[in-house]
C-alpha cells in the first residue's frame, strides 16, 4: 500500500469516528505488554477483558470522575499508574486522590450525613461494614451488579475469586464493598536471632521449652522478657523483646479495635467475627442484626476479665519490654522502629509494610542480609488464655471499594468501572506485586509469588494457608464504627497515662458505647435511621448473670499465665505447605 493511500485510510477512519476505538485497543494492548505483566490471564485473555471495558465505558468517554483512598503503596501505585492506564484504555479520566484514613473517614461520613457527593467511590475500609448495611445509604453490590450496574460489570470479575467477600458481606448474605486492599496484623521476629544456638539453650535452660514462634502469650511475655533483660545487647547493639505504641491519638483506638481483646481471647468463637459477642465486646444475638449492648452487664464482653486482661498486657509489655519512649509514639512513628534492628519481636505488625522491611539494607534496613533476604520472618500472633479454638485469631484490614446512593448514576457507573479495573486480573497481579495487599486467591497462587516467596518473611505462606480466614476486620455487630471507634482511643490513653487502671476505663468505655447505641436505638424506633436494624439494648442485671466458662462474657480464669508454648517456625511453614 502506497504512503498516501495509508494517510487516507487514516483520514477515512477519523471521519468515520472508529480511531478512537483503534486507539483504546492500541493503548490496552501496550500496557498490557509493558505494565500489566505477569498476569493470571493469557495476554488473549486481558486483551479480551480490556476490549470488554473499552465497548462498556463509550458512554462515559470524556468524563472526569474523583475516588480517594488511604496512603498505602497499593493506592500511590493505582493513582499513579493506574488511572493513567484506564483514562487511555477507556477515555475516563480519573482522580484518585491519596489522603490519611482519618480524612477518609470524615470524607464518607460527611457524605452520608449531607447527601452531597464529595466523591464518586471510595476505598473504604470494611470495617464499616455494619454502619453501610444498616443506613441505606451504600449501595447493596449484589442488587447493583444484577440490575442498575448490570451494564457496567465485568463478566470476567469473579467475585468468588476475592478473599475477603465474607468481610464486606451484611447479615442480609449481600455484598456491600468490593476488596481492593488487605493486609493482616502478624506476629514479627528476628529468626536470626532465635536460630541462635547460645540463645536458645540459654532460654530451654531457664523457662523448660524451646524458643521459638509463640503461640500463647505467656510464651510471648517470657521471650520479651529474655531478650530484654537476659540477652540485652546482640553485636554490640542494646535490644529489646517487644515493640508497640501508646500516644493518646485516634491510631492508639485501632490498636485495640483491630482484634487486640479478641486476639487475647474476649470474644465467643466464631469466624470472621464472634456471635454473639464480637472483638469489640458488643453482644449480638446469632439470629438478629440488633446489637445488644457492650457492658457485661448487658451480656456484652467490652469490660468482660478477658478485655481488661488484655489492657493490662499492653500496658505492662510497653513499659516493661519495649525501647523507651515506645509509649509516646503514636502508630506512624512506631513503623520505622523494626528496621533498627533492635527488637526480637513484635506481637501485632501490619504485613501491609512488608514492602518497606524488605527494603535493601544500603536503605537503612537492618533486618535483611546483604542479598536483601529478610532476617526476620513473619507468622501467626499468639493468642491470650481466653482463646478457644475456631475463634478470630487476629485484624485484617480490608480496603474496599463503596459505592453511595447519593452520588449521580452515571458518575458512579463511571467509578464502578474504574474500581473493577484495579482489581480486575488483567492488572491484580502486578498490582500485588508493588503493593503485596491481596485481594484475590488466584493472584496469591501466581507463580510469580512463588518465586518471590523466599525475600517475603512468610507473606506468601500465610495467605496460601487456611490459616487465613481467622484474621478478619471489624464485623457486622458494631453498627456505626466511626461513632464508637472514638471512644477507645480516648479511654485507652488513659490507661497509659496512668489516670485510670485497665478496670476503669474499660468500665467507662463499656458504658459510653452502651449511652451512644442506646441513642442510635430511640433514633431507630423512631424513623428507622438504621433500617430497623439498630441496637436493641438489654437491660442491665448483675453481670454474674452472664459471666461463663462457656461462653462469652467469659469468667475470669484462676490462671491467666499458663504455661509458654511454642512453635519450630519450619515446623509451621511445613503444617501451612501440607494444608495449601
Amino acid at each position: 500500500m502506497s504512503l498516501f493511500k495509508t494517510v487516507s485510510a487514516v483520514a477515512l477512519l477519523l471521519a468515520l469516528g472508529t480511531a478512537p476505538a483503534l486507539a483504546d485497543k492500541a493503548a490496552a494492548k501496550k500496557w498490557i505488554d509493558s505494565e500489566f505483566q505477569p498476569s493470571t490471564l493469557s495476554k488473549e485473555d486481558q486483551m479480551k477483558e480490556m476490549e470488554w471495558f473499552i465497548k462498556a465505558a463509550k458512554p462515559f468517554k470524556g468524563m472526569e470522575i474523583n475516588t480517594v483512598a488511604e496512603a498505602i503503596p497499593t493506592h500511590d501505585y493505582e493513582s499513579k499508574v493506574l488511572a493513567k492506564a484506564f483514562e487511555e484504555i477507556t477515555g475516563i479520566k480519573v482522580n484518585h486522590q491519596i489522603i490519611g484514613e482519618g480524612d477518609l473517614v470524615q470524607a464518607i461520613q460527611t457524605q452520608l450525613q449531607t447527601n452531597r457527593n464529595l466523591y464518586d467511590a471510595y476505598v473504604n475500609d470494611s470495617d464499616l461494614i455494619g454502619m453501610h448495611m444498616r443506613l441505606g445509604l451504600t449501595v447493596n453490590l449484589t442488587d447493583w451488579m444484577a440490575g442498575e450496574g448490570k451494564d457496567v460489570t465485568d463478566p470476567m470479575l469473579d467475585v468468588g475469586d476475592f478473599i475477603g467477600k465474607s468481610f464486606t458481606t451484611g447479615t442480609d448474605g449481600k455484598l456491600y464493598q468490593l476488596p481492593d486492599q488487605q493486609f493482616a496484623n502478624l506476629y514479627w521476629f528476628r529468626k536470626d536471632w532465635f536460630d541462635r544456638p547460645d540463645l536458645k539453650e540459654k532460654f530451654k535452660a531457664k523457662y523448660g521449652y524451646e524458643l521459638g514462634v509463640p503461640v500463647n502469650w505467656s510464651a510471648y511475655e517470657d521471650i520479651a522478657d529474655f531478650f530484654t533483660n537476659d540477652v540485652k545487647e546482640i553485636d554490640g547493639v542494646k535490644v529489646y523483646g517487644h515493640m508497640d505504641y501508646g500516644k493518646r491519638a485516634p491510631d492508639l483506638g485501632w490498636r485495640m479495635t483491630d482484634a487486640w481483646l479478641s486476639m487475647a481471647g474476649e470474644a465467643d468463637v466464631g469466624i470472621p467475627n464472634g456471635r454473639p459477642v464480637d472483638e469489640w465486646g458488643i453482644r449480638m444475638e446469632k439470629d438478629s442484626c440488633n446489637p445488644a449492648g457492650a457492658s457485661v452487664s448487658r451480656g456484652g464482653g467490652t469490660n468482660s476479665p478477658a478485655a481488661i486482661y488484655a489492657v493490662a498486657k499492653w500496658d505492662e509489655w510497653l513499659r516493661k519490654y519495649a525501647p523507651p519512649g515506645a509509649a509516646d509514639l503514636d502508630f506512624y512513628q512506631s513503623l520505622p522502629a523494626l528496621s533498627q534492628g533492635n527488637v526480637a519481636q513484635q506481637i501485632f505488625w501490619y504485613s501491609a509494610f512488608t514492602a518497606s522491611m524488605v527494603a535493601p539494607k544500603d536503605k537503612g534496613n537492618n533486618t535483611v542480609d546483604a542479598n536483601g533476604k529478610p532476617l526476620w520472618r513473619m507468622a501467626p500472633s499468639p493468642h491470650g488464655p481466653y482463646w478457644k479454638e475456631g475463634s478470630q485469631r487476629g485484624y485484617q484490614d480490608a480496603g474496599s471499594w463503596t459505592l453511595l446512593k447519593s452520588t449521580p448514576l452515571e458518575r458512579r457507573k463511571a467509578a464502578w468501572l474504574w474500581a473493577q479495573f484495579v482489581v480486575s486480573k488483567t492488572v491484580d497481579v502486578k498490582r500485588s506485586q508493588v503493593g503485596l495487599t491481596f485481594v484475590r486467591d488466584s493472584t496469591i497462587r501466581d507463580k510469580s509469588f512463588t518465586e518471590r516467596a523466599p525475600k517475603l518473611g512468610g507473606l506468601i505462606e500465610f495467605y496460601r494457608s487456611p490459616d487465613r480466614v481467622a484474621w478478619t476486620p471489624t464485623g457486622v455487630n458494631v453498627p456505626d464504627y466511626p461513632k464508637l471507634a472514638q471512644l477507645f482511643w480516648e479511654n485507652i490513653g488513659d490507661v497509659n497515662s496512668g489516670a485510670f487502671t485497665p478496670q476503669e476505663a474499660m468500665d467507662r468505655l463499656a458504658q459510653q458505647m452502651d449511652d451512644v447505641m442506646g441513642r442510635m436505638q430511640r433514633a431507630d424506633e423512631k424513623n428507622k435511621a438504621y433500617s430497623g436494624c439498630g441496637p436493641r439494648l438489654n437491660k442491665e442485671s448483675d453481670p454474674s448473670k452472664w459471666l461463663s466458662k462457656d461462653h462469652a462474657p467469659w469468667a475470669k480464669r484462676d490462671n491467666e499465665k499458663p504455661k509458654g508454648e511454642t512453635i519450630a517456625y519450619d515446623e509451621l511453614i511445613k503444617r501451612w505447605t501440607n494444608n495449601q
